[in-house]
């Protein structure tokens, strides 16, 4: 028996009947527009589908890593199978980019990366591939140049824009010279975080900084359970002095950590209480509500060993949001 979607609205009243291949269409909230299978005459049609019911990018759907793209800010990339190009439909079905770079993100704040003139390498097997070359540019959702070199490290965050006559002098901020003459200036996730954590957090470390630094849930790993949840208070109120000794080891030269940027793990947060964190294809929102994972490595006699402790980017700032202990016990 093969199982079929189709959607609802929030009243419970079908409006989609179930048609749909299941683990191709990754939208679990059908927004606006969607990228659907369906068998008919037992052959596959993909195509993409708005709200309204109307059928666009027949065989044209981006696809990437085995997925199907996702809808973002009312709008979802295509790619034209003739000339590998990509382009972008708005809610509506309309093409408001057309099919001409080799690759773009999806649309964050706006704002686009595309990448054009870049030569495809296909690796070993033909199932993966990267690109070589090229340029990226900054653009809008009406195509526009803004940025023509858009060249950057770290990851940025987009929605953090602001622009000025001048570059923003802000040690947070990377910035670009946009074609008309002005500068577009983004916050680095990587420098805002250490300097959240050294001067915030660390400094001056209290019971008080740690509570207000915490998130109200904490995750952590114990065995022989695995991973538990439990309120930040009673948690708090038993590990701090494992969770200041760790936290303060960052402070020592000699102590050996790096700092890794992740998304929300779907599957561990799957309450109510971080939907927001995630899009309406259940990926989390990472270009906005990223986790800093400082890893801090400890070398022993039989291999070495790792603690994690992980911090999220909410509305409200950084918070210390899940543990693993490998050197040393959760209480």
């Amino acid at each position: 028996m093969v199982t079929k979607i189709g959607y609802k609205d929030k009243n419970g009243v079908v409006k989609i009947k179930p048609k749909f291949q299941t683990g191709f269409t990754s939208a679990n909230k059908f927004d606006n527009i969607i990228a659907v299978a369906e068998e008919v005459n037992q052959h596959w049609k993909l195509y993409y589908l708005t709200k309204s019911g109307r059928i666009v990018g027949r065989d044209s759907l981006h696809i990437f890593d085995n997925g199907s793209d996702c809808e973002g800010e009312g709008f979802i990339r295509f790619r034209d199978k003739k000339t590998d190009k990509v382009g972008m439909f708005n809610r509506k079905g309309n093409i408001v980019i057309p099919a001409e770079y080799n690759d773009m993100t999806r649309v964050r704040n706006g704002l686009i990366i595309a990448l054009k003139g870049a030569m495809k390498k296909v690796w070993e097997g033909g199932e993966h591939y990267s690109w070589v070359g090229g340029k990226e540019i900054l653009i809008d959702t009406t195509n526009n140049i803004l940025i023509d070199s858009f060249k950057y490290s770290g990851n940025l965050n987009f929605s953090s824009l602001l622009i000025s006559t001048q570059p923003n002098t802000d040690t947070v901020r990377q910035n670009f010279k946009a074609i008309k003459g002005k500068f577009y200036s983004f916050v680095d996730f990587d420098k805002e975080f250490n300097v959240w954590l050294t001067t915030s957090l660390l400094d001056n470390f209290t019971r008080k900084k740690l509570l207000e630094a915490t998130y109200k849930e904490i995750t952590y790993w114990k065995e022989p359970i695995g991973w538990t949840t439990e309120t930040k208070n009673s948690f708090i109120d038993r590990n701090y002095e494992l969770i200041k000794t760790k936290l303060l080891q960052l402070n020592s030269k000699d102590c050996d950590y790096t700092i890794f940027e992740d998304g929300l793990n779907p599957f561990i947060y799957a309450s109510d209480e971080f939907v927001n964190f995630f899009n309406n294809c259940g990926e989390p929102k990472e270009w906005i509500y990223p986790i800093k994972d400082i890893v801090i490595s400890y070398k022993e006699d039989k291999g070495i060993l790792q603690d994690h402790i992980e911090f999220l980017r909410t509305d409200n700032g950084y918070k210390l949001i899940s543990l693993t202990i490998r050197k040393g016990e959760i209480k």
